[in-house]
This record gives structure tokens, C-alpha cells and sequence, in this order.
């Protein structure tokens, strides 16, 4: 069985950057800002269930992984195909007059002390593959593992500009982090739009999170899936409830997550396509840990099997009848799911890039070669391609950051164009850490630097990006399309 505990030792800490500094590993502050003015009447929460159990059985030597990446991300589908007519809602909890940015604020204050804690311990935690709690909590004592739950449920109601100002910073800590905070936030801003899950069970988590780190995630890719065919995890009706039974794979976060919101289809005559609300600690429940990836590797995005897992009914949601694709059945709020998780993870990639930009200019400033007697930094070569590194990254941030308050005011074409803004962000700063290993020689790639792990984890953010020809045939179509108007 896998561990909440967190290990606690003190490290050796280094911030963001790689350079050391003092201190306990977690010298945190006592006070939980997060949901700190939440509704009194929120329901308790029940004593958890049986404990989750851990596979351990070999891994298949055929597992069959989807080429496409992390399918379980709020909205998996390309988001190259959106059209440039759809429409979006604007930010997270924005009915009403101007929100109250105190909270929202103090929350943001508090990144560069959680950013350097992550980065005490990001080494650790990629080397063992072990899960990183203890960033977590970091993340959630700071008030942003719920910066984006709405305003009308007790939370601070950041919007999508702020998630990716977020993520972002965190990337430059750790991504694994990052990349699991990401899927959290997103499912908080989803709820905030559209209400999907029922009051109760958002009521409990929301409480859970109050009481420490609660994280959500939506679990979609399969082994073996096609794409636009019925999920293989199937909910069968008992009693009251459900039973669900299946394999979900590349399952982000998922030896820690407290709810899983699973994709499934019922063995009706007619079946039916639904998510179910999963706790994480339900009897019947197993992680399979699948994940021995090159890089993000703390982030836990094992394999979640389901043996007769029970679901009450009103945790059942969506449920419709008939195959199709995510695209057919694509809206307008299914666009703007899609354009959020587009940019956020954008924004994980982009801070992984920063972390490796900020190492290579220590490293200019500092290296001097027994044939030189000034540094690195001082040569007009390397000054020009530092220049260029940062040019590449000035562009991806602006694009992201650009789009992202364009996003929450509700542009349809800033929607319509955040898959390949994805897309071009995550080249930028793929080629970024790359050029910088290719600047610094062997010390680049010596494990005793971290730029070597920026360069793994920057390969592996591509996992979160629909294919390369997917986004780029849709973006063409849509230039096709707008050029045939009259």
C-alpha cells in the first residue's frame, strides 16, 4: 500500500534556481489560508473508508499506452479543432460585480517561498520516483491548490490568468507538482462554471480541503483505447448505486488523489456514458504503479484499478446514451474546458524552461575554462545565444499569458486559439532547456545539476499535448474555412 505520510527529513535545499540554501524542509506557517471564508453550513465530512491497496504485481511487458498522452486531463480532445465560432463564459465565479482580490492576492504573495520548498526537494523526489507531499502541502498551505474555487462556495475565485501565473512559478520549483496542482485547479474552475458535480459531494471535498491538500482528478485514457469507442470501465447497477469495474491509466497524482471523477459506460441494453464520482480510499479501489517514466517522475500518474467499486447514485453524472466522440459532443462550456487546460499546462512547461534559463545563467556567470580568464558569460557567442533563448521565451509567455485573460473574458477566437498557442509553447521551451544542454556540454547533463531533469521533464510535458498533426490539421482547416468566406 502506498504511503500518505510524507517524508519530513530535513534536505539539502537548493531554490529554484540550484543554488543552496539553509533551513528546515517545510518551515511552514500554521495558519490554512485556503477556503479560510468558506460557508458555515458545509457539510462534515464522513470517517474515510477501507484504505486503497497497492498493486505490486510486474508490469505487463505490452501494456497498451496511448501515444496521445494524458488523456485523464480535464478535456483530452484536441483543442486545435475548436472553430472560431464558439463561445465561453468568462472567468470563474464572474456573475455579478468585480470580485474581491484580497484573497486571490495573498495567495500569489506566497509563491517564491513555495517555489523554493519545491525546489529543496524536487531531486529527491525524482530520483526515488516517490510522491511529493510535502510540495503539496506547500502548495495548499499557501492558499493555491484552491485559488480557483468560485467565490460563491467560500473560495477565492482566481481566474485563468492567475492559474497559468501559478503554474508557471511552480514549473520552476517542480513540475511534478505543478502538473498535479494543474488538474485540481482545473476541476475547481470547471465546477465554478458549470456546477456539474452535485452540492454534497462538492460540499465534502471542499471541506476536505480545508482540513489539508484535496486533490481531484478526472481519469479518462484506457489501456488500449480507441479513440470515439465506448470507455472499457463499466458501471453496473446495484441496488441504489453502481459498481465500477475497469483500468484507467496515466492517472496523474493518483496514489494521492481524494476523488476521481471516472469516466465509465453502463451495461445497459443501451449503454450510457457518464462520469462517476470515486473516492480516493474506496473499498475495491487499487493503485498499479505503472509510472517509471524518463521524466515527471513524482508525479504519480499510475494506473487506478476498479473492482466493484460502489458509487452512490447522485455521484453519477452526465449520463447520455449513444457513441460518440468527444468532439460531437462538444459545447461551448467543453471548449473552454479545453482552452484552460491548454494554458495551464502551457504555463508548467514554460516554468520548467525559466528554471532551466535562471541555471544556465549561473552557470555562464561562474564557468570560466582553463583557456579563458573571464567567464562564459563574457564571450559575445554565448551572450547572443542566451539572447536567444530568452527571446523564445519572452514569446511563449506572451502568448500564453496573453491569451489566458483574453480566455476569461470570454473571446471565442482567444479560445479557438489556445491549442496551438499549447502547441508552440511547449516547442519554445522544449527547444529552450535543449539549447541550453547543448551550451553547457557535459555539466549540463551531469546528474548532479538539475538542468539534466529540466530537459527530462520538459520532453515528458508533451504527454499533456494532443499530437502534433492533430492540432496543426485542425488550425489548417480552420484557415481553410475562414478563407472560403465571402
Amino acid at each position: 500500500m502506498t504511503t500518505r505520510a510524507a517524508n519530513r527529513s530535513s534536505a539539502d535545499h537548493r531554490t529554484a534556481d540550484g543554488s543552496s540554501v539553509t533551513g528546515s524542509s517545510h518551515d511552514r506557517s500554521t495558519v490554512d489560508r485556503s477556503l479560510g471564508n468558506a460557508p458555515a453550513d458545509t457539510a462534515p465530512v464522513e470517517e474515510a473508508p477501507v484504505g486503497r491497496r497497492s498493486r505490486t504485481a510486474p508490469r505487463s511487458a505490452g501494456s497498451d499506452r496511448s501515444d496521445s498522452g494524458h488523456p485523464e486531463s480535464t478535456g483530452s480532445t484536441s483543442a486545435g479543432s475548436r472553430g472560431a465560432g464558439s463561445t465561453a463564459a468568462g472567468p470563474a465565479g464572474s456573475t455579478g460585480p468585480a470580485p474581491d482580490r484580497t484573497a486571490v492576492e495573498a495567495a500569489l504573495a506566497g509563491l517564491p517561498r513555495v517555489v523554493d520548498l519545491l525546489a529543496a526537494r524536487a531531486e529527491e523526489h525524482d530520483r526515488d520516483g516517490t510522491f511529493p507531499y510535502q510540495g503539496i502541502e506547500a502548495v495548499h498551505e499557501a492558499g493555491l491548490l484552491t485559488l480557483t474555487v468560485s467565490e460563491r462556495y467560500g473560495g477565492p475565485g482566481g481566474t485563468l490568468a492567475d492559474t497559468v501565473r501559478v503554474l508557471s512559478r511552480l514549473g520552476r520549483g517542480d513540475a511534478s507538482v505543478a502538473v498535479v496542482t494543474a488538474f485540481t485547479l482545473l476541476r475547481h474552475a470547471e465546477q465554478a462554471r458549470r456546477a456539474d458535480w452535485p452540492t454534497a459531494g462538492y460540499r465534502r471535498l471542499l471541506t476536505e480541503s480545508r482540513r489539508g491538500p484535496a486533490l481531484v482528478n478526472t481519469l479518462r485514457a484506457e489501456p488500449g483505447a480507441v479513440a470515439g469507442e465506448l470507455p472499457g470501465t463499466v458501471a453496473r447497477r446495484d441496488g441504489d448505486g453502481w459498481l465500477l469495474t475497469g483500468r484507467k491509466t496515466y492517472c496523474t497524482g493518483a496514489e494521492a488523489l481524494a476523488w476521481m471523477a471516472v469516466t465509465a459506460r453502463t451495461d445497459e441494453e443501451e449503454p450510457r456514458v457518464g462520469t462517476f464520482l470515486v473516492r480516493g480510499e474506496s473499498e475495491g479501489l487499487e493503485i498499479d504503479p505503472t509510472w517509471d517514466q524518463l521524466g515527471l517522475r513524482a508525479s504519480a500518474s499510475h494506473d487506478v484499478v476498479l473492482d466493484g467499486v460502489r458509487v452512490q447514485a447522485d455521484l453519477a453524472l452526465g449520463l447520455t446514451a449513444g457513441r460518440r466522440t468527444a468532439r460531437q459532443g462538444a459545447d461551448a462550456e467543453a471548449e473552454l474546458t479545453l482552452a484552460w487546460h491548454d494554458l495551464a499546462l502551457s504555463a508548467v512547461a514554460i516554468g520548467v524552461a525559466r528554471a532551466a534559463e535562471a541555471w544556465l545563467i549561473r552557470f555562464l556567470n561562474q564557468r570560466t575554462p582553463a583557456n579563458l580568464t573571464e567567464p562564459l558569460g563574457t564571450l559575445p557567442r554565448y551572450r547572443t545565444a542566451l539572447g536567444e533563448i530568452e527571446a523564445q521565451l519572452i514569446g511563449a509567455e506572451e502568448l500564453v499569458e496573453g491569451l489566458a485573460p483574453r480566455v476569461d473574458r470570454g473571446e471565442p477566437e482567444a479560445v479557438a486559439r489556445t491549442g496551438p498557442a499549447h502547441l508552440l509553447a511547449t516547442r519554445a521551451a522544449t527547444a529552450v532547456v535543449q539549447q541550453a544542454v547543448a551550451l553547457t556540454g557535459n555539466p549540463g547533463l551531469s546528474r548532479r545539476h538539475p538542468l539534466e531533469r529540466y530537459l527530462r521533464d520538459v520532453l515528458s510535458s508533451r504527454v499533456h499535448l494532443a499530437p502534433d498533426e492533430t492540432v496543426l490539421e485542425a488550425a489548417g482547416r480552420a484557415a481553410l474555412e475562414r478563407g472560403a468566406r465571402p
